[in-house]
């Protein structure tokens, strides 16, 4: 997401995700991704869904997290296989059998060969990712004749006339820590559907879901558990301090709140 970008030059942190950031041990974490994953897996699962997915289609499922699109594809869309890969596999045991197979791996480790998919799904995973750019072509390059890459990150389209709200504050806050701690980057996410195309994809298209932001909604918890688990760095940006933190999440409670959130990008494109 693209909000008010900070003064000065852009620093980009080498911290990593589940390392500097959100562990998955945390015991609130698998809560707050699923927070995440009520509101974006029904547009997501539509989407795969246009495309193709079902029977008789191998699934490669990146940063498959706690195993909410993986778990679709095996039982509502009836996909042949899903290979269901992350860098922590904890969540995924349990989804574990004849159709899906669980890879506990880095899509960083240039000796990662997962084979051939029908369909490829990396949904808030590259706009962590150093080499996003490198990553997308390698994500082709996995693709069977005819199969579908779908991308999705994060975007935002903030209220240039709100610069000073605590909610402002801290969500620009936020990403402004994102960055300088683990190396978010979603200003390249409006290119995906270029990328998809210089990578010789057919039919590339994109769309754009900013879902609504209500006040106790599972959108409205997924941000407030984000702040509470960034606290320390929020602050340490110089944007915000504690009593602004805690002005912007019991906004996001009240019946007051009136924004549009933060969304989410999805371009997709099939291989020749």
């Amino acid at each position: 997401m693209t909000g008010s970008p900070p003064s000065g030059p852009a620093s980009f942190g080498d911290g990593r995700y589940g390392e500097d950031l959100f562990e998955p041990e945390h015991p609130q974490e698998a809560e707050r991704i699923d927070a995440a994953a009520l509101v974006y897996d029904p547009v997501t699962t539509r989407r795969l869904r246009a495309l193709g997915a079902g029977p008789g289609s191998r699934c490669l499922e990146v940063g498959a997290g706690t195993g909410t699109v993986a778990r679709w594809l095996l039982e509502e869309a009836r996909v042949d296989q899903v290979v269901a890969l992350d860098r922590d596999t904890s969540a995924l045991s349990a989804l574990a059998g004849p159709r899906l197979r669980v890879v506990t791996a880095d899509l960083l480790d240039e000796s990662l060969r997962p084979g051939g998919f029908d369909l490829i799904h990396a949904r808030f995973v590259l706009m962590h990712l150093p080499e996003r750019r490198r990553l997308v072509a390698r994500l082709a390059q996995w693709l069977n004749p005819g199969g579908w890459l779908v991308l999705g990150d994060a975007v935002e389209v903030p209220d240039a006339l709100d610069t000073s709200s605590a909610y402002r504050r801290t969500m620009d806050a936020m990403w402004q820590a994102l960055r300088s701690t683990i190396g978010t980057d979603t200003s390249s996410v409006p290119a995906y559907p270029h990328y998809l195309r210089e990578e010789g994809l057919r039919s590339v298209a994109a769309e754009l879901y900013c879902p609504p932001l209500a006040a106790g909604s599972p959108l409205a918890r997924f941000w407030s558990e984000t702040w509470s688990r960034m606290r320390s760095a929020l602050a340490e940006t110089g944007r915000v301090d504690d009593t602004v933190i805690d002005e912007a999440q019991a906004y996001l409670s009240s019946p007051e709140l009136a924004e549009l959130g933060p969304g989410m990008l999805m371009a997709w494109g099939q291989r020749r």
